[in-house]
This record gives C-alpha cells, sequence and structure tokens, in this order.
C-alpha cells in the first residue's frame, strides 16, 4: 500500500465522519425546532417552581407546545403543504 493510498483512506474516513456528524446535527436541530418551547416552558415551570412562585403557567404553556408539536408530527409534509412553515 502505498503513501498516497493511505492519505486516500484518510481522507475518505474524514468525509464519512463530517457526514455523520452533518446529519445528527440536522436531526437535533430538527427535534430542537419541534419541542424547544415545550423544554423552555418546562424550563420555566421547573424556575418559578423553585423559587417559591407558581408556575402553573409556564405548565400550562409547556402542555400547550407539547400539543403543538404532536399536531404538527403528525402532519403529512409534500412540495404544496411544506411552504410557509417557518413563522409556525
Amino acid at each position: 500500500m502505498s503513501f498516497h493510498s493511505k492519505r486516500q483512506q484518510r481522507g475518505q474516513g474524514m468525509t464519512e465522519y463530517i457526514i455523520i456528524v452533518a446529519l445528527i446535527a440536522i436531526a437535533a436541530i430538527a427535534v430542537y425546532q419541534m419541542f424547544g418551547n415545550t423544554v423552555r416552558s418546562q424550563t420555566a415551570a421547573i424556575a418559578q417552581e423553585l423559587a417559591g412562585n407558581d408556575g402553573t403557567d409556564s405548565k400550562d404553556n409547556a402542555q400547550t407546545a407539547a400539543d403543538a408539536a404532536a399536531t404538527e408530527a403528525n402532519v403529512k409534509r409534500n412540495l404544496d403543504t411544506y411552504t410557509g412553515n417557518a413563522a409556525k
């Protein structure tokens, strides 16, 4: 095996690694976009309760966001219905 061949294999391994990291990042962004409001509202409710305040409003906001995320996850997307979702 020549030096040039080893360098190509290392380059191929790095390229595969970059592709895998990019796919994981895209998946994480999608999950955060879908459940981000829920997590923020749940964190706010916990912070309110720890501070000795009533966290009911934040808890209710978290439930509303979770319901909206579940509904959005069940919507079938195609090219006709996919646009216009950035404002949601």
